[in-house]
């Protein structure tokens, strides 16, 4: 995330959001389910690797290939990762950020993104309290995709580049 778009996107404290970390959309997931990942890069693109060490996953995106793991997360909280190849100039600029909530505000974040995503991301920020339980689609230019499915008949979450 640019520093200049930071009080647009509520995300200031940089305590809660970290320079370098801090990421214009979070990937949000409900607590205490399973979430699958289906991993990938553009056929044109280099290798690179989507790493989240609070959840224990690193996972390559090669171009071309899919590649699959899954997560559960246990507690709520705002969890940070990076791509962990070095993918070329960009690579510093590849975080990744995953919220997990409960699943009522999951639904309701869900039902309010299909319209307005933008909006959704601010009301689900504006009714946190900050990233509880925090151990610490990405901004990313090169073209890692990333798609969760969440496992007992949870609707399909699809983030990409």
């Amino acid at each position: 995330m640019k520093d200049e778009d930071r009080a647009a996107a509520g995300k200031e404290d940089r305590s809660a959001y970290p320079r370098l970390l801090a990421v214009d959309n979070e990937m949000v997931v409900p607590v205490n389910k399973t979430v699958r990942l289906l991993v990938t890069a553009a056929p044109t693109d280099v290798i690179h690797a989507f790493a989240m060490p609070a959840f224990g996953i690193k996972i390559d995106a090669v171009p071309g290939r899919l590649n699959e793991t899954w997560f559960k997360a246990e507690r709520e909280g705002l969890y940070y990762g990076q791509c962990s190849e070095l993918c070329g100039k960009d690579h510093a600029f590849m975080p990744i950020a995953i919220r997990v909530v409960p699943e009522d505000k999951y639904k309701t974040w869900l039902a309010q993104a299909a319209t307005d995503l933008p909006g959704a991301y601010k009301t689900l920020i504006a009714s946190s309290s900050g990233p509880p339980g925090s151990p610490g689609k990405s901004d990313a230019k090169g073209k890692l995709a990333l798609a969760a499915n969440l496992s007992e008949s949870m609707p399909k979450t699809g983030l990409a580049e």
